[in-house]
């Protein structure tokens, strides 16, 4: 089971008088882990390192334990109405990750003590959306699997949004460790999805995560907890060999789940922006991921802004490509989209 375990704590003001933020300071003084104390996660100073990126790798080792102050949710379309703010940050490495750009120069792991205040804030966007059902996603910025051991607040939400007829909720992981989730009632209110990619990719662009292996595992066992259980294959990715690559994934996959399993997939292909591309390149110099405008497509999104994708022909080929891998060894699965 791979975790997060911080080199560094530090707790914000009032997060100690949460009985969540007693819990995570009992764990950290039996981890081990120097702790200290900060007015504001914006303020935390001497984070150790000789440079930016030294600096950025320990920050990634550096847990902020906090009260969530906004209870607005951002929206989270297309994948749920909103997005459920647990956590923020992550401990992996993944080379592409669109966290790069929206933490910035803060790639701290920070957890919120104030799980009740923010699960009743969901419940006030279930009551307005009412007789719709209202869904929210518990991944936008974090992997909330990955700190679920010292939180337990994944699973305060799976079991909450189970007794709430009119809400569900939706988060993808590239950790194994769901043991604590097998036994909640969620009442298949709860859509857990696991990123999946190429053993090329996991091994090249992916490191401080999960081996495809433990995730696998780790989906068989929700599926077989009745969870509604999906797979994100993101970024896909384009490399010499990236056919027999992905053949090799669902060949690998269809060993650990049944071919009538009724699972969903999301297939992304591998995208970047002129700024990820700058953090990718300052954090990760010897990267050998793709970066190259020249044989790419602009799309242009929300406020003028845009990211570079595959040309059409090259981006059909990875959509057919995988839809027929999905067809041979999955024939009860829904393709929620290809984008």
């Amino acid at each position: 089971m791979l975790h997060f375990v911080p080199d560094f704590a530090y707790f914000e003001p009032n997060a100690l008088e949460y009985p969540i933020g007693q819990d995570i300071y009992k764990k950290m003084i039996k981890l081990g882990v120097p702790i200290s104390y900060t007015t504001s996660h914006n303020r935390i100073t001497g984070i150790p390192g000789k440079s930016p990126n030294e600096i950025y790798k320990n920050a990634k080792k550096t847990l902020v334990v906090g009260v969530r102050k906004t209870l607005e949710f951002d929206t989270s379309k297309p994948s749920a109405d909103y997005a459920l703010p647990l956590s923020t940050g992550c401990m992996g490495h993944c080379h592409y990750c669109y966290l790069q750009t929206t933490l910035g120069a803060r790639p701290y792991i920070r957890v919120y003590v104030n799980i009740d205040e923010i699960l009743a804030s969901a419940k006030k966007y279930m009551d307005e959306g009412s007789p719709h059902i209202t869904t929210f996603e518990a991944a936008c910025t974090s992997d909330p699997l990955s700190t679920e051991y010292i939180t337990g607040n994944l699973g305060r939400t799976i079991t909450f949004v189970g007794n709430e007829p009119l809400g569900r909720l939706r988060f993808v992981s590239k950790y194994d460790d769901v043991r604590s989730l097998l036994v909640l009632p969620h009442r298949k209110h709860t859509h857990v999805r696991f990123s999946l990619n190429s053993e090329y990719v996991v091994r090249q662009f992916e490191p401080s995560t999960a081996k495809l292996e433990a995730r696998m595992t780790a989906a068989k066992l929700i599926l077989q907890a009745g969870y509604q259980t999906g797979f994100i294959i993101a970024p896909i990715i384009r490399y010499e060999g990236w056919q027999e690559g992905y053949q090799q994934l669902f060949v690998a996959l269809s060993h650990y789940i049944e071919k009538d399993a009724p699972v969903t997939f999301e297939l992304i292909q591998h995208r970047f922006t002129n700024v990820a591309k700058k953090y990718i390149l300052e954090r990760y110099p010897k990267t050998k991921l793709d970066l190259d405008e020249s044989t790419r497509k602009y799309k242009r999104g929300k406020y003028g802004r845009g990211k570079w994708i595959y040309q059409p022909p090259e981006a059909n080929e990875l959509d057919q490509h995988l839809r027929q891998l999905i067809d041979t060894h999955f024939k009860n699965a829904t393709i929620e989209y290809f984008t």
